[in-house]
């Protein structure tokens, strides 16, 4: 398994440098493999989905897409998946931010009974609760 950083994956969706983005196309298209996958961690996902939406202007969509992408390939594997799956998802239906998503998601899979924010709209998300 190969572990694969923030730039690389925005390399790979902006297509933005000439050498990067190519030799980031060819990890995630050649290089890598369902016997040796690469690995993004939640980290990375945020990162990326924060670089696509502000320094690359991408939409709600595209970023959901991005993000769709890189759960269905066979070839990367994605640090607590599901929990990616339903900020995705989130993010899709305009309930709010991938991150604040990703954060009541997480908190379910830690067995949370819910989380607390003084985010008004990330109360639109379940599992978040006021103080």
């Amino acid at each position: 398994m190969i572990g694969l950083d923030t730039n690389v994956l925005v390399r790979y969706f902006t297509q933005d440098h000439p050498v990067q983005s190519l030799q980031a196309r060819e990890i995630l298209e050649q290089q890598l493999s369902e016997e040796n996958p690469g690995f993004i961690s939640i980290v990375a996902t945020v990162e990326l989905v924060l670089v696509l939406e502000h320094a690359y202007k991408f939409s709600v969509r595209e970023v959901a897409g991005a993000v769709e992408r890189i759960l269905q390939a066979d070839v990367l594997l994605v640090q607590n998946e599901q929990e990616v799956f339903t900020a995705m998802i989130a993010l899709k239906e305009g309930r709010g931010a991938f991150a604040d998503a990703l954060i009541a998601a997480l908190g379910g899979w830690a067995n949370c009974s819910r989380t607390l924010t003084f985010d008004r709209k990330a109360l639109r998300i379940p599992g978040f609760a006021l103080p």
